[in-house]
């Protein structure tokens, strides 16, 4: 036998998913996936342009049909996850066609276009920010009791390297997509107390979404990569929590913010960091804090603290 023959199966039986953003490109791929191991799907799509305008309910239905053809359990639903009432109703449609909530897998997004931070107009950068962030907030905040009150859940959110590194005319999307980050790690701590694990994937992968931006890269991002890792993350077995992971093509890779040694002088000036501003940068020994306080208690250790 093999060692990948030896392995335990990533096994859904019994679950209940719902995936946001499921309509086509990598929600469509969480699902499929899923279902296909097991797991009863809610297919939850707007149906709208990237951009945002528009709405039917005709990708969620076919994702959902494609998955009972298979032999699998899928309902279709088309609210929006911008809006706390639709977060609600897309979770009560779980609790009412599968009785529960086992993963939570928040993938709904738009683009917004590509404008200059200068060009957007607060409406715009509001429009991104509502499916992305608080998007992801909406339907996590409403599946939490549910999972809670069962003492398991596993949540996976989608983040960016937009949001992680940065790019051009993308700043809404960004701080979206960041702010989903900062959602991921809070929600670990408070999750640990209920038996809820929430991670994040930053994917890289072929969509309508990503438009052939990658180039030569393009053809090897099929997004069943990327729902490996969600799959994964999805799982009951796994015990990560509070992570990023980036996912495409097949690599994954860890994505962590690390504090470097610093620079300290209890009667720091402007002019000492002007001087000495490289040892403040330096990266060369650094630190991953699990917490914020954990932070702190660096700069309480300098102090003898």
């Amino acid at each position: 036998m093999s060692s990948k023959e030896a392995r335990a199966v990533i096994g859904f039986e019994g679950k209940v998913a719902i995936v946001t953003g499921a309509g086509r490109g990598l929600g469509r791929s969480h699902a499929l996936l899923l279902a296909e191991r097991g797991a009863a799907v809610v297919v939850n799509d707007l149906g709208g342009a990237l951009d945002g305008s528009g709405g039917s309910a005709e990708p969620a239905e076919a994702v959902a049909a494609e998955i009972r053809a298979s032999g699998g359990r899928a309902v279709a639903d088309d609210h929006d996850v911008a809006s706390a009432a639709g977060a609600v109703a897309i979770v009560d449609s779980a609790l009412e066609h599968f009785g529960q909530i086992d993963v939570v897998v928040n993938n709904a997004g738009v683009t917004g276009g590509r404008k200059s931070f200068a060009d957007l107009s607060p409406d715009e950068f509001a429009a991104v920010l509502g499916p992305h962030l608080l998007g992801t907030a909406n339907v996590t905040r409403a599946a939490w009791p549910a999972m809670a009150s069962r003492g398991r859940g596993r949540v996976v959110n989608t983040t960016s390297g937009v949001g992680l590194w940065g790019m051009s005319h993308a700043s809404a999307y960004a701080a979206a997509k960041m702010g989903i980050v900062g959602l991921t790690v809070s929600l670990a701590h408070e999750g640990a107390e209920a038996g809820i694990a929430v991670n994040a994937v930053a994917p890289i992968a072929r969509t309508r979404m990503a438009d052939g931006v990658f180039g030569s890269l393009d053809p090897h991002l099929d997004p069943s990569l990327v729902s490996s890792v969600v799959a994964y993350l999805a799982h009951d077995e796994c015990t990560l929590s509070g992570r990023v992971l980036s996912a495409g093509a097949g690599r994954v890779a860890e994505v962590f913010i690390g504090t470097g040694p610093g620079l300290f002088d209890a009667a720091l000036t402007p002019e000492e960091l002007q001087t000495h501003v490289d040892r403040a940068r330096d990266r060369t020994a650094y630190t991953v804090p699990d917490s914020a306080m954990a932070e702190v208690a660096l700069t309480a250790a300098c102090h003898g603290l």
